[in-house]
């Protein structure tokens, strides 16, 4: 979906947090536009499911599940996958979709995990860790979870994009510092105030690297090639081959 930032780069939003990025208000929308849209259902799922490659037997944590499109590609395709979201009402719609048997928890990233070290082959963090100011405590958990050798699949805004669509909207950002960006969100007739954390690709590394994960891969995907022909008014807008909403990265747990 179109993001356009609506606070300058120092903005710091000290309001209690359940203010921000109540996803149970606008559940039934957003996953509606989850499934079909350009960027989440023709760009970032079809990335991270590329990433992800041969999956067959895998224990998987999709952690910040939603409503369990990626956790229904990634059990597809074979892998053992448990989900976990911080509202209640996206794993709701997820398990709908997926049926009673699910693996399905209520779970915050920003605190601890209610699983054992070492309970996952593997940790998707799907358009998730840019809610969050300080990754550390999350990265260090979601290593916590991962076997030895393990792999985390990320995906987050990209920081060059963010910057870019901020100056095109009269803002005057740092690239190099960490913000808070404040977006108001309307799904299904519901509005919400969204909460996001840009950082500058360094900072994104750094984090990483600090929490002992050792980057395997830094990706930019393109977009499937059927999604010019289905969205022909989108493409109009998009210069050069790339569609580059987002960045990915595939880390290994050592």
């Amino acid at each position: 979906m179109a993001r356009m930032p609506t606070m300058p780069e120092d903005h710091v939003e000290t309001a209690h947090p359940s203010r921000f990025n109540d996803y149970d208000h606008i559940a039934e929308g957003y996953s509606a536009e989850n499934e079909t849209s350009l960027p989440n259902a023709y760009y970032e799922r079809p990335a991270m499911l590329e990433l992800a490659g041969d999956v067959t037997g895998r224990r998987i944590l999709d952690a910040g599940c939603g409503s369990g499109p990626l956790f229904s590609a990634l059990r597809d395709r074979g892998a053992i996958v448990t989900g976990i979201d911080a509202s209640a009402g996206m794993l709701e719609l997820a398990r709908r979709r997926l049926g009673d048997d699910a693996d399905l928890r209520v779970a915050d990233l920003a605190g601890p995990l209610p699983f054992p070290d070492g309970a996952f082959d593997d940790v998707i963090a799907s358009l998730v860790l840019h809610y969050l100011e300080d990754w550390g405590p999350t990265l260090a958990e979601l290593r916590r979870v991962l076997r030895p050798g393990g792999r985390l699949l990320v995906s987050v805004d990209h920081p060059f994009v963010i910057t870019l669509m901020q100056h095109m909207a009269g803002e005057k950002p740092s690239y190099f510092g960490t913000r808070n960006r404040i977006e108001e969100w309307t799904m299904g007739g519901q509005t919400t105030q969204m909460s996001f954390w840009d950082r500058p690709l360094h900072a994104m590394t750094e984090a990483f690297t600090a929490a002992g994960f050792r980057i395997s891969v830094i990706s930019e995907p393109p977009f499937v090639p059927e999604a010019r022909e289905l969205f022909p008014e989108e493409f109009r807008k998009i210069t050069g081959t790339r569609f580059l909403s987002f960045l990915f990265f595939v880390l290994d747990a050592g």
